[in-house]
């Protein structure tokens, strides 16, 4: 293919995403969508959507991201013009590196962000449980405890958590709200706190007692897992360094002798030996991030 046919069909493909795009944007017009409303009243609406939209709204909440699927169109054109602009460049590899290698990042950070930020909000529970029992020995009841608490908390517990408040005031009770929060997180102290709330909705008891006993078990939980990082701490150190020592050696190659590697990469047998590093690469710090979750 020539260069100019390339450049041709490059530009006729923006052409097409960017139509997409505007009618798109046509359709989540706020006008056209009252509109849309006012047809549509008193018609069954679906309520749940595609499975693997519904994977990726929850994964971007759970970081705190919003919801990616208002404009799932765009940055899927995006990203699959930039691919097929590298592909038509650079060749099949590009291409390919193009349309693995975006996902596999945007996975990673999204997890880390998740990680960092539920590992926050459970530090921030005690508080929140703490300031509940204060409020029940103050003679509240234990929803308007838990509310209250919830209002004075702060971020990012309190923007989480406020699903729940929401989900009160819809009418749905209070066990059933925060076992709604605990699932979507997914964290056994948020598992044990929907629990307590049930037991006690269910069967009562002394719900001060019951908040205070939460409170000693999700501290000590968290002081076993911080002695139990610091015991295991020379052994991540171990494997972040075999992880990161065949990727510095390549970049020494590139700084002292790139036509080292060059040669190796106009070369069909030096492509398929780079190819074979990279994939032996990807598995061994795959390895190596198993064995460390599994200490």
């Amino acid at each position: 293919m020539s260069p100019i046919r390339c450049s041709d069909f490059a530009i006729s493909f923006m052409m097409f995403g960017l139509s997409m795009h505007v009618a798109y944007r046509a359709l989540r017009d706020p006008a056209a969508g009252r509109v849309l409303g006012r047809l549509t009243e008193g018609v069954p609406q679906p309520l749940e959507k595609a499975p693997g939209v519904e994977w990726l709204d929850r994964a971007f909440l759970q970081a705190g991201l919003g919801r990616p699927s208002e404009r799932l169109g765009l940055w899927l054109s995006l990203w699959l013009g930039v691919a097929l602009l590298a592909g038509l460049l650079g060749g099949w590899v590009f291409l390919l590196a193009f349309l693995v290698l975006p996902p596999v990042l945007l996975k990673l950070i999204v997890s880390w962000l998740y990680q960092r930020r539920v590992r926050r909000m459970v530090e921030q529970l005690p508080q929140l449980l703490d300031h509940s029992v204060r409020s029940l020995k103050a003679g509240r009841t234990l929803a308007d405890a838990v509310l209250t608490a919830i209002e004075a908390a702060s971020d990012p517990l309190k923007s989480a958590i406020s699903r729940v408040s929401r989900n009160v005031q819809l009418g749905v009770s209070l066990p059933d709200a925060v076992q709604d929060f605990a699932e979507l997180y997914e964290r056994d102290e948020f598992r044990m706190f929907a629990l307590g709330l049930k037991v006690n909705h269910r069967y009562g008891g002394n719900a001060s007692e019951l908040l205070n006993n939460l409170i000693v078990l999700i501290r000590e939980r968290e002081s076993g897992a911080r002695k139990l990082k610091a015991m295991t701490g020379e052994t991540r150190v171990t494997a972040w360094v075999l992880g990161l020592l065949p990727m510095l050696v390549v970049g020494y190659f590139l700084l002292t002798n790139p036509g080292y590697m060059l040669k190796m990469w106009h070369d069909a047998g030096g492509q398929h030996m780079l190819l074979m590093a990279f994939g032996m690469q990807v598995l061994g710090s795959f390895a190596l991030w198993r064995m460390v979750r599994s200490v």
